[in-house]
């Protein structure tokens, strides 16, 4: 879990202006630091059925919001996916 410092981190350098926190380049950041926290735990607990089920639930939410992303804004698009290394 993103601890609240972190996530105002990730919404200061992703934000698209200086009151945004909902943007689809925060949101998916966001979701992207809390699916790699995701991945190290299932690393370490292999069993942990529950918390595979919520990473599945975040990477969907990601890729639609990817997907609506792509085709409302295709720069900022492109400059996010090199930011965050996808």
């Amino acid at each position: 879990m993103l601890t609240s410092k972190k996530k105002q981190n990730i919404i200061a350098k992703y934000r698209t202006h200086a009151t945004d926190t909902g943007s689809p380049q925060v949101q998916i950041a966001i979701l992207t630091a809390e699916i790699k926290e995701l991945i190290d735990h299932l690393r370490t607990h292999k069993k942990d059925f529950s918390s595979r089920r919520g990473l599945l639930k975040k990477v969907s939410e990601r890729r639609h919001l990817m997907k609506y992303l792509k085709k409302d804004n295709a720069k900022a698009y492109d400059e996010l996916m090199s930011k965050l290394k996808i």
